[in-house]
């Protein structure tokens, strides 16, 4: 996206890229139809260090601005839900978008570009294994360390801290959470269940909790812990150590037949709770919280449970089932309206590989565009 639009300016442009092939993340984003942006982007839908550094490059470049080049393309696409914007076919027609952007503007592209060294004195020179290539900018759009078998690497961060600006630590972010092995043991024989939640962080009595994010979305049970997007979404805040809370029955009053009911039974709660809980975790549920009697305080007290399930997460599934990487290149060491480095005049970083971590659904790529369009722009 940056090179494109560099070459539309009148630069003359080497895009290196590390892999055999161009946009191998794009190709499996969004289930290999890429979701490639969200109508309702805005910047309380990203995470950094600095939450109002992602504000001038989002209202520079918009999801407007990107839809129409989609549409220039003449790519079919629809909404899922929620914003998301999806290709109607295939990932592959969001490359071949920037790569037909990048040919018309001249860009040369080299693929199987590893890097050996990047040196600066009055302009930069890479040295690749094959090349050498020298330029008065360089722009590093590397990503993370997120899915590694991939292609990716730590080497945009590496080659920040070369010149010696700070990185925030990198962890990963959108991925499924583990579980203790006793909680493995209760619920992880129901792999493959799914059931809509609202995700949030569990309140910490040390401090306000009143502004930590809460999602919405489906919860999947898996053989290690929890997936699906709810639980994508709230990992990206998380912490080791800290736990998430769960509301099982999101706009329920899950005993209100119960309570209701002439006769209070195992089998009468059964029936109340598989009316919004897929059958086997409704069973699951009460094999573990059954009530102690059927009295209304027992009541309130499954009511309650069943909107605050709080679990504290062994971990995280890593970055090879992670889809984004948190932190990265420090915010405050760059311009918010050029993505230039504060310290080293010419170099440039843009998308994952800065502390800009995006929600679930489009806003990584939005990030990509926009900051993008915000370095080259500048140029």
């Amino acid at each position: 996206m940056c090179a494109a639009e560099c070459g539309k300016r009148g630069r003359r442009v080497a895009l290196l890229e590390r892999s055999d092939r161009l946009g191998r993340k794009i190709l499996i984003s969004g289930g290999g139809r890429a979701n490639f942006t969200n109508l309702d982007c805005t910047p309380q839908n990203f995470l950094s260090a600095n939450p109002h550094f992602a504000k001038s490059a989002l209202a520079r470049y918009t999801p407007s601005d990107f839809i129409a080049l989609v549409e220039k393309h003449r790519i079919p696409y629809h909404e899922k839900k929620l914003g998301q914007l999806f290709c109607d076919g295939s990932a592959a027609e969001i490359v071949h978008l920037l790569e037909e952007e990048c040919r018309a503007a001249s860009v040369q592209i080299f693929l199987n570009a590893r890097i050996t060294e990047v040196r600066r004195a009055t302009a930069f020179t890479v040295l690749t294994s094959a090349a050498e290539f020298r330029a008065p900018v360089l722009v590093v759009a590397t990503g993370g360390l997120s899915i590694p078998k991939i292609g990716a690497t730590s080497f945009g961060y590496d080659l920040a801290r070369q010149f010696g600006l700070h990185v925030i630590p990198t962890r990963p972010a959108l991925v499924p959470l583990t579980l203790s092995a006793a909680d493995r043991e209760d619920y992880c024989d129901l792999a493959g269940v799914s059931t809509e939640v609202i995700a949030a962080l569990a309140p910490d009595f040390s401090s306000p909790s009143h502004d930590a994010p809460s999602f919405p979305e489906s919860m999947l049970i898996t053989h290690r812990g929890l997936s699906g997007p709810a639980i994508l979404q709230i990992s990206s805040y998380w912490a080791p150590g800290q736990g998430i809370r769960l509301d099982l029955a999101p706009g329920q009053h899950a005993t209100a037949s119960l309570r209701n009911a002439r006769t209070r039974t195992l089998a009468a709660a059964r029936s109340a709770l598989q009316g919004f809980l897929p059958n086997r975790l409704a069973v699951r549920w009460l094999d573990l919280h059954a009530p102690k009697s059927w009295t209304n305080p027992s009541l309130d007290e499954l009511e309650r449970q069943l909107h605050e399930w709080t679990i504290v997460p062994a971990g995280t599934e890593g970055y090879e089932k992670a889809e984004v990487t948190a932190g990265g290149v420090d915010t405050a060491e760059l311009s918010s309206k050029t993505m230039e480095s504060r310290k080293v005049p010419g170099l440039f970083f843009i998308g994952e590989v800065v502390d800009v971590t995006g929600q679930l659904g489009g806003f990584n790529f939005q990030w990509a565009w926009s900051s993008a369009i915000a370095a080259a722009r500048s140029l």
